[in-house]
C-alpha cells in the first residue's frame, strides 16, 4: 500500500497554475497540461517500451522451444539448453509481468485521476475568472460539461499515445527485423501489413476526430439544454410548458443521435477494413513461412516462429486501431473544451494595478459612455458625484440605464469611455477583487449558494465566527425563519441546505439571507439593486429599520422601481436614455413636477393615468 500512496502524491491536482491561461493551439494547449507531469508520462513511455520489446520475445521463444524439440534427444534437452530455457522463463515469468505491472501502476496510480483532475482543476481555475458577460453568453451546464470533460479526454489521449501507439510501432519494428532474418520473403505480409493499416489510418482517422468534434459539441448543447430545463423548472411548471421543452430537448437529443450513427457508421467501415488486412496478414505469412519450409529455406521453428508474431499482430491491430480511434474522439472532445477553456480573459488587471483603499467613500462618475459595444451607448456623457457617506437614489424608467451604471461601478465591464473614481483612484486600475471587497451589493434577483444557510451569509465574511452570522441574520429579520428549517438531510437552522440558488426558500427568505450576508461583509460601500422588492411590507419596514443602522457612515447607491423604498435618501438621481435628467431630495423633485413627479404620482395613484402624468 506504501508504493500505491507513493505514487499516487507524485502529482497534486490541486495547485495554483504556474501560467494561468491556456494557449489556443492544439499542440500547445497538450503541452501546456503535458509539461506539468512529463516525468510520469516519461517513465510510461519507458515502460511501454520494455513491454513491447518483451512481447515481441514470446514468439521467438516458440520458435527456438520448437526448434530444440525437433532436433535435440529428449535425454540431453535440459542438460545442454537448460540456461537458455531459464531465461526464457526469467523473461516470462519475471520481467514480463513486472514491467506491464509498472506501465499500470504509472497509468493508474500516478497519471490517471491525478493528470485528469489538475486539468479539470486549472480550466475551471481559469474560467471561473472570466467576465460575468461570458458567463452571460452561454448555457452554465455546457461550460461546466467542458470543463469536466477537458481533463480526462487530454489523459486518455497521452496515455494511448504512449501505450498503444508506441507498442505497435516497436512491436511491428521488431516482428519486421525478426523475419527478415529468418528470410526477407517473411517480412513482406508485415510490411505490407504495415502499408496497409497506415493508409486504412489516414483515410478513417480524421474523419472520426471530425465526426468526434461534432458529437462531442451535440453533447455539450443537449447537456444545456437539459440544464437550461432543470434550472427553470418553476418557470416551465408556472408556465405549463412541458411539451415545449420536451420539444426543445428532443431536437438537441435528435442531432446528437444523428451525429453518433455517423460516428459509428465510420467505426464499423474502419472493423470492416481491419479484418480483411488482418486476415490477408496471417494467411499471407502462413502462406509464405510454408512454402520456405517445404523448400528447406527456413527451419520449422522459424514457422513456429513466425505464425504467432502474425496472430499476435492481428490481436494487437484492433486494440490498437481503437486506441487511435479513441485518442481521435477525445482530441474532437478537447478541441470542443477549448472554445471555452482556450479562450483569453477579456476583463483583466491591469499589470501594475493596486488595491483599492477606501478612506472616506467619495465615487465619482466622470463623462461615462458605454454601450455593450453597440453603436448607439446605454450611458452617454453621464456626470455623477457621490460624497462620502451620501445617500443617492437611482430612478428610471426600464432601460434608463440604473443596472448598468452599477455594473460599471463593480467593473464587470470596462467603459467605452470616460472613468469612474473611488476616493479618487481609478478602478480600473485597481484589482477587481479589491474593488469588490469594498462594495456590499444585493440584488432584486438574488441566488443562494447550494450550501447551507451558515454559509451562505457568511460568504460575506468567511473568518466571521457563528456568534457573528447570527448577529447578522437578526439585524436582517431572518434568525426566527432560520431556526425553524429542515432540509431533506434532516440539518435545521443554519446548518439546513439551501438547494440549488435558493430554490427550498422563499424569494423575501433569500432577500433577507442575502441582506444579512452584506451586513456581515460591513463594506464602506453599499448598493442596494431592487434590494427590498420580494418582502411583503411589514417585513420591508422592519428590515428599512435595519438598514438604517447598516447604511449609517457608508455611501449608498439605492436603485429602485418602487419610490417609496427610497424617497428618504439624501439626494435621488432620475436617468433617461443614459443620462441624469433630474436630481434632488423626493419634495424637490416632487416640486419640480417632471419625471420623478410623473413616476411618484403613476404609483401612488395606483397606475391611474391622470393629466399630469400624462402631461409629464
Amino acid at each position: 500500500m506504501s508504493l500505491f500512496s507513493y505514487l499516487e502524491k507524485r502529482l497534486k491536482p490541486t495547485l495554483a497554475p504556474e501560467r494561468p491561461e491556456p494557449p489556443a493551439g492544439l499542440v500547445a494547449f497538450f503541452w501546456h497540461f503535458a509539461r506539468q507531469a512529463k516525468g510520469l508520462f516519461l517513465a510510461l513511455f519507458a515502460a511501454g517500451l520494455a513491454v513491447a520489446l518483451l512481447d515481441s520475445m514470446v514468439p521467438v521463444f516458440m520458435g527456438r522451444v520448437v526448434t530444440l524439440v525437433a532436433h535435440a534427444r529428449p535425454e540431453n534437452l535440459l542438460a545442454e539448453h537448460w540456461p537458455m530455457l531459464a531465461g526464457m522463463a526469467v523473461v516470462i515469468l519475471l520481467l514480463r509481468p513486472l514491467a506491464m505491472v509498472t506501465q499500470n501502476l504509472i497509468a493508474n496510480q500516478a497519471i490517471a485521476a491525478n493528470v485528469a483532475n489538475r486539468i479539470r482543476w486549472q480550466a475551471h481555475w481559469h474560467v471561473v475568472r472570466q467576465s460575468w458577460n461570458f458567463f452571460q453568453n452561454d448555457f452554465a451546464g455546457r461550460i461546466a460539461n467542458r470543463v469536466l470533460q477537458t481533463g480526462p479526454a487530454i489523459r486518455e489521449t497521452l496515455v494511448s499515445l504512449l501505450n498503444a501507439v508506441w507498442y505497435i510501432m516497436v512491436y511491428g519494428t521488431s516482428a519486421v527485423l525478426l523475419m527478415a532474418s529468418a528470410d526477407p520473403w517473411l517480412a513482406l505480409p508485415v510490411v505490407a501489413w504495415f502499408a496497409g493499416y497506415l493508409a486504412t489510418l489516414r483515410y478513417f482517422v480524421p474523419r472520426m476526430r471530425d465526426s468526434s468534434k461534432e458529437m462531442s459539441e451535440s453533447r455539450s448543447r443537449l447537456t444545456g439544454r437539459v440544464v437550461d430545463s432543470y434550472t427553470n423548472i418553476l418557470t416551465v411548471k408556472l408556465f405549463a410548458r412541458a411539451r415545449e421543452e420536451d420539444d426543445y430537448v428532443r431536437e438537441a437529443l435528435d442531432e446528437h443521435t444523428g451525429r453518433f450513427h455517423r460516428s459509428l457508421r465510420l467505426n464499423t467501415l474502419f472493423g470492416l477494413c481491419l479484418t480483411i488486412l488482418n486476415a490477408l496478414l496471417v494467411t499471407g505469412t502462413a502462406a509464405i513461412s510454408i512454402h520456405l519450409w517445404m523448400r528447406g529455406a527456413v527451419e520449422v521453428g522459424t514457422v513456429a516462429m513466425a505464425l504467432p508474431l502474425a496472430w499476435q499482430m492481428v490481436s494487437m491491430s484492433g486494440w490498437v486501431a481503437w486506441q487511435i480511434t479513441s485518442i481521435f474522439e477525445n482530441i474532437g472532445v478537447v478541441q470542443e473544451g477549448m472554445m471555452t477553456i482556450a479562450r483569453p480573459i477579456t476583463l483583466l488587471n491591469r499589470a501594475d494595478a493596486m488595491s483599492l483603499a477606501v478612506s472616506r467613500g467619495e465615487i465619482r462618475f466622470e463623462t461615462l459612455r458605454f454601450g455593450y459595444g453597440r453603436e448607439r451607448p446605454i450611458i452617454d456623457g453621464l456626470d455623477l458625484v457621490v460624497r462620502p457617506g451620501e445617500r443617492v437614489g437611482v430612478v428610471g424608467r426600464s432601460g434608463a440605464g440604473k443596472s448598468t451604471l452599477v455594473n460599471l461601478l463593480l467593473r464587470f465591464f470596462d467603459l467605452e469611455g470616460g472613468r469612474i473614481l473611488i476616493d479618487g483612484q481609478d478602478i480600473s486600475r485597481v484589482t477587481q477583487e479589491s474593488l469588490r471587497a469594498q462594495i456590499s451589493v444585493v440584488t432584486q434577483d438574488t441566488s443562494l449558494l447550494h450550501r447551507s444557510i451558515a454559509d451562505n451569509i457568511r460568504y460575506g465574511r468567511p473568518q466571521a465566527d457563528d456568534a457573528e452570522v447570527v448577529a447578522a441574520a437578526r439585524l436582517a429579520h431572518a434568525d426566527e425563519f432560520i431556526r425553524g428549517l429542515e432540509d431533506w438531510r434532516g440539518k435545521t437552522g443554519y446548518e439546513a441546505q439551501v438547494g440549488e440558488r435558493g430554490v427550498k426558500l422563499s424569494g423575501g427568505q433569500r432577500q433577507r439571507i442575502a441582506i444579512a450576508r452584506v451586513i456581515l461583509k460591513n463594506a464602506p460601500i453599499l448598493v442596494l439593486d431592487e434590494a427590498t422588492s420580494a418582502l411583503d411590507s411589514e417585513v420591508e419596514a422592519a428590515i428599512q429599520e435595519s438598514l438604517g443602522t447598516l447604511i449609517a457612515g457608508k455611501t449608498v447607491i439605492a436603485v429602485a422601481h418602487r419610490l417609496s423604498t427610497i424617497a428618504r435618501m439624501d439626494r435621488l438621481i432620475v436617468m433617461d436614455a443614459g443620462r441624469i435628467v433630474e436630481q434632488g431630495s423626493h419634495a424637490e423633485l416632487i416640486a419640480l413636477d417632471g419625471h420623478y413627479a410623473a413616476l411618484w404620482h403613476r404609483q401612488s395613484g395606483g397606475f391611474i393615468d391622470v393629466p399630469e402624468t400624462v402631461t409629464a
